[in-house]
């Protein structure tokens, strides 16, 4: 995301630039009530890689959505939280969280139906035909 924003840029579009994708919405999920460190987050994130988890932070840092901090210790010691601008998507993610749950027990309530409609999944399966090998 750039610093400057052009005028006629959508809002909906720069949400999208700045907390948008696969990655940013876990992230943010994970640091929403504590710090956390760069391998706390990598493990909480099943999927994401080392790569992924470097340049996703560094864009939320960029976007002033994180801070990074640093503790001269050794050996060092970095973690990551939200700043007071980041804290203000939470309502947006509680949002996509709490759709997100109802969609899944929507989805699995169509499932379950369907599967009493028809009966078990392997009673509407056929078997495959077996042929003969030609010799």
């Amino acid at each position: 995301m750039s610093s400057f924003l052009p005028k006629d840029e959508s809002p909906i579009r720069i949400s999208l630039s700045v907390i948008g994708g696969k990655w940013k919405p876990l992230i943010l999920w994970h640091i929403r009530d504590n710090p956390q460190r760069f391998s706390e987050l990598q493990r909480c994130i099943p999927g994401i890689t080392q790569m992924m988890l470097t340049k996703q932070l560094r864009e939320l840092e960029s976007d002033m959505i994180i801070i990074r901090t640093m503790y001269p210790e050794i050996p060092p010691r970095v973690d990551y939280r939200l700043t007071d601008l980041g804290k203000t998507v939470f309502p947006v993610l509680c949002a996509l969280f709490s759709w997100g749950k109802t969609y899944q027990d929507e989805i699995e309530k169509i499932a379950s139906e369907e599967k009493s409609k028809t009966g078990p999944v392997d009673q509407r399966v056929k078997e495959p035909v077996k042929r003969k090998k030609k010799t």
